[in-house]
């Protein structure tokens, strides 16, 4: 499916959304999902363990762009909760550089 027919046509999430925010399903697992779309059902599931949007939009093949409008709608309905990274003085933190570079050591 095209990502502007996933999106509605959006192109930017409603709130800014940085690729390295963790994101936390709010859903039990076993919840009914017959009325929400299979880029949300998917997004779901994946976040059952805690992933970054970059990883969300990597495991499940979805462009960047698409995947940050969709957790950050999930985000206003309640079906995930959205950990955004903590920046003091505009240098990032630096357990979120050492979790970053673990994760790509993993990889």
């Amino acid at each position: 499916m095209r990502p502007y027919a996933v999106t509605g046509g959006r192109t930017a999430p409603r709130v800014k959304l940085a690729m390295e925010a963790l994101v936390s399903s709010a859903t039990a697992e076993h919840r009914e999902f017959s009325h929400i779309t299979p880029e949300y059902k998917a997004i779901s599931q994946l976040c059952l363990q805690v992933r970054s949007v970059a990883e969300v939009s990597a495991l499940l093949r979805i462009p960047l762009g698409v995947v940050r409008v969709l957790i950050a709608d999930m985000a206003a309905e309640g079906l995930v909760r959205v950990h955004q990274p903590q920046l003091d003085e505009g240098r990032p933190d630096v357990n979120l550089l050492e979790r970053v570079l673990s994760g790509l050591r993993r990889l």
